[in-house]
C-alpha cells in the first residue's frame, strides 16, 4: 500500500511562493489519513458483527429446531446410561412360527464374595453349603480365610435361594443383578435351540452368548441393539414338536433303542416343522461335552443333523427314480432278480426269494437289493455320482445350526461299479436324516431341490430342478404301494394316505470294520398325503429291537414304521390336514338297456 506523505515537497514550495502556511497542508494531510483509518475500522467491525449475527442466528434456528421436534414426538421416560460400559447384556427371544416363546430372558442375581468384609467366614461357609448341596464347605472355608478379596460363588440364583443367602446376614456377601438365558419349554427342541452361557461377566452385569444350535449361529444377530429386540422367529411349530417328542420317545422305548431321531419338513418351503434327536438335555442346564467314550452316546449330540448312517432301503428310489429320468426304465419294465448277484467275490442276495424278475415296481415294494443293484448297473458310475450330488448327498446340509457342518456324509474313497450297486440300496455311502428328508421332498414336490431351512418362510423355495414331473409323479405311486401292498404295511393311517419306504441296514462296527450281526439303523422315509404331500417325515431308529414275538425283529418294517404312523396320526391334525377318504375301486357296471 502505497502512503501519502504528510509533507509533500511539491506543495510546501508552492505554499511558501504563495505566502501560505506549509504546516497547513501537514494538518490537512493527517486529518485525511484519520478519517481512512476510521472508515476502515468501521467496515471492519461491520463485517464481524454480521459473521456474529449470522452466527447467532443458525445457533438458535437449531436449537429451536430441536425444541419443536421434541416437542412433536412421543414422551418417555429418561433412561440412565453409565459411560463406559461394555457388556451388551440384552439378547432377542426366539419364538416359534405362530409367535410362542421358545427361548427368552430372565433377570436374576449373581452371588459373589469379599472376604475382607467378611464378619464371621466360618459360619458363612456353613451356611451356604447348607442352601447349596454342590458347594464344598471346607473349600468355602479355605476361600474366605485366604488372601483372596473377591470371588464368585454362584452364576445363577432362584429367588428362593437368593433370600436364603440374604437371611444369612453376612455383610461380606454379595449381589450382582444380570439377566439369564430361560427355556420355558424345559427339553423341548433342546438340539435345534442348543443353549447359551455367559461371556464376559462383571459384577453387574454379565454377557450371554450362545454355545451351540441357533443360539450359537444367531448369536451377533439376537445380540444386536440395533434389531430393538425384535424376536428370531423359527419354522419349528411348538405343538408339532411336543407330539413328535413325545411320540418318538415311547417309540424308542417301546422298540428297545439306544437313540432316535426324526424330521418333519414342508416339502414345498423347506421349513424344518419339527426336528427331534433322543436322548435329549434341558438347555436350561446343558451338560458338558464328554471327554471319553463314544460322542454319539452323548445326549448332547443331534442324531439328525450330525449323525451320519447308511440309510438303507430308503435309497432305492432315488436308483429308480433316476433311471425313469434316463429312460432306461419305466414302472413296468421287468428286472432280473434271480440271485446271489456275482461281482467278484462279492455276492448281493435279497432278503427273500423273490423269484427270477420283477417289474420295477415290485422292486421298489417287495425291496429288492438285486432288482436295485441291477438297475444301478445300468445307470453307471458318473451318473450316479451327478444325482445324488444333485440331491444334496456330497455336501452337509446348509441348516441354520454349527452343527449341520459335521454332519458330511461319508462317500466310498474309490466309488467302482461295486459302490455303485450297493449304494443304490443304501450301502456304502453314509448320509444323515436331514439328507434323507431333502432328497425324498424333491420327489414329494414334484422333482425340484429345495434346502431345508429352520427360519419362518414365505411361500415356497423351490432350487433346480432334479427329475420331471411324471418321474417324481410315477415315483410317489410306487412309495404309496410300499405302505399298502410291501414292507411298510404298518404304516397305513386311515384318513391320511401315507407313502414311504422302508430302509434296514446293518451297523458298521466302531473299530477293526465289518458290520455287527445283531445291531441296525432302521429308517422309513415318508410322505403324506401321498396324493398331494405337503410334507415329509423322516423317522431313524438306532439299534431298535421288537421283541413281541418269538424271536426278536430289527426290520424297519416292524420298527420303525409304527413309530412313523403314530406320529403322523397325531400331527397331521396339528398340522391342519383333514382325514380324507380315498375313493375305491368302482364295481364294474355295464349298461344293458334303457327306456324312455
Amino acid at each position: 500500500m502505497i502512503r501519502t506523505p504528510l509533507r509533500p515537497l511539491a506543495r510546501i514550495l508552492d505554499a511558501r511562493q504563495k505566502g501560505e502556511n506549509p504546516d497547513a497542508i501537514e494538518r490537512e494531510n493527517i486529518r485525511l489519513r484519520h478519517e481512512e483509518m476510521r472508515d476502515r475500522a468501521r467496515r471492519r467491525a461491520e463485517g464481524r458483527l454480521l459473521v456474529l449475527g449470522l452466527a447467532f442466528f443458525c445457533a438458535f434456528s437449531v436449537v429451536g429446531a430441536r425444541m419443536g421436534h421434541l416437542a412433536s414426538t412421543e414422551p418417555s421416560e429418561p433412561r440412565a446410561s453409565a459411560a463406559g460400559a461394555t457388556i451388551i447384556a440384552q439378547r432377542a427371544d426366539i419364538v416359534d412360527r405362530k409367535g410362542r416363546v421358545l427361548a427368552t430372558n430372565l433377570d436374576t442375581y449373581s452371588l459373589y464374595a469379599q472376604p475382607p468384609q467378611m464378619v464371621d467366614p466360618e459360619r458363612a461357609a456353613r451356611a451356604l453349603a447348607g442352601i447349596f448341596p454342590d458347594l464344598d464347605e471346607t473349600d468355602l472355608v479355605e476361600d474366605f480365610t485366604g488372601k483372596r478379596k473377591f470371588l464368585w460363588i454362584k452364576k445363577k440364583l432362584s429367588p428362593e435361594q437368593k433370600q436364603a443367602v440374604h437371611d444369612i446376614g453376612e455383610p461380606g456377601l454379595l449381589f450382582g443383578p444380570r439377566e439369564m438365558r430361560l427355556y420355558p419349554n424345559g427339553k423341548l427342541a433342546a438340539h435345534v435351540l442348543g443353549g447359551a452361557s455367559f461371556g464376559r461377566e462383571g459384577v453387574h452385569a454379565a454377557e450371554v452368548i450362545g454355545v451351540a444350535g441357533i443360539e450359537k449361529n444367531f448369536d451377533a444377530l439376537l445380540r444386536d441393539p440395533a434389531r430393538g429386540g425384535q424376536p428370531l422367529e423359527l419354522s419349528l411349530d411348538l405343538s408339532v414338536q411336543a407330539a413328535a417328542e413325545q411320540v418318538l420317545y415311547g417309540g424308542m422305548r417301546l422298540m428297545n433303542a439306544k437313540g432316535a431321531a426324526a424330521v418333519l419338513m414342508d416339502v414345498h418351503t423347506g421349513e424344518v416343522i419339527s426336528l427331534v434327536s433322543l436322548p435329549d438335555f434341558d438347555p436350561n442346564d446343558r451338560p458338558r461335552p464328554p471327554t471319553e467314550g463314544n460322542p454319539s452316546d452323548s445326549p448332547l449330540f443331534n442324531r439328525a443333523v450330525q449323525g451320519v448312517y447308511e440309510l438303507g432301503s430308503t435309497f432305492k428310489i432315488f436308483t429308480v427314480a433316476q433311471a425313469m429320468e434316463l429312460g432306461l426304465v419305466n414302472a413296468s419294465t421287468m428286472i432280473d432278480t434271480k440271485g446271489p448277484l456275482r461281482w467278484g467275490k462279492h455276492r448281493i442276495r435279497d432278503f427273500h426269494n423273490y423269484g427270477p424278475e420283477l417289474t420295477t415296481t415290485k422292486v421298489i415294494v417287495k425291496s429288492s437289493n438285486i432288482g436295485t443293484a441291477r438297475i444301478a448297473q445300468m445307470i453307471g458310475v458318473e451318473r450316479q455320482q451327478e444325482f445324488l450330488r444333485n440331491l444334496g448327498f456330497f455336501e452337509p446340509i446348509p441348516l441354520e445350526m454349527v452343527e449341520a457342518s459335521g454332519g458330511r456324509p461319508l462317500l466310498p474313497p474309490n466309488w467302482s461299479e461295486l459302490s455303485t450297486m450297493t449304494i443304490s440300496y443304501g450301502h456304502g455311502l453314509s448320509a444323515t436324516p436331514l439328507h434323507l428328508a431333502a432328497g425324498y421332498a424333491a420327489i414329494a414336490n414334484g422333482g425340484t431341490y429345495v434346502a431345508p431351512t429352520l427360519l419362518k418362510q414365505e411361500g415356497p423355495q423351490y432350487g433346480p430342478r432334479v427329475m420331471s414331473k411324471q418321474v417324481a409323479a410315477t415315483s410317489r405311486e410306487m412309495l404309496r404301494k410300499v405302505v399298502t401292498e410291501g414292507t411298510a404295511s404298518f404304516g397305513e393311517v386311515p384318513g391320511y394316505a401315507v407313502a414311504g419306504k422302508t430302509g434296514t441296514a446293518d451297523k458298521p462296527k466302531e473299530r477293526g470294520g465289518g458290520y455287527y450281526d445283531d445291531k441296525v439303523i432302521a429308517t422309513f422315509a415318508s410322505m403324506f398325503p401321498a396324493h398331494d404331500p405337503k410334507y415329509v417325515l423322516i423317522v431313524t431308529l438306532d439299534e431298535p429291537v421288537e421283541t413281541s414275538g418269538d424271536e426278536p425283529r430289527r426290520t424297519a418294517g416292524w420298527t420303525a414304521v409304527p413309530v412313523a404312523a403314530e406320529m403322523i396320526r397325531r400331527i397331521a391334525p396339528l398340522l391342519g390336514l383333514r382325514p380324507e377318504i380315498e375313493p375305491g375301486t368302482l364295481a364294474d357296471i355295464t349298461l344293458t338297456s334303457s327306456s324312455q
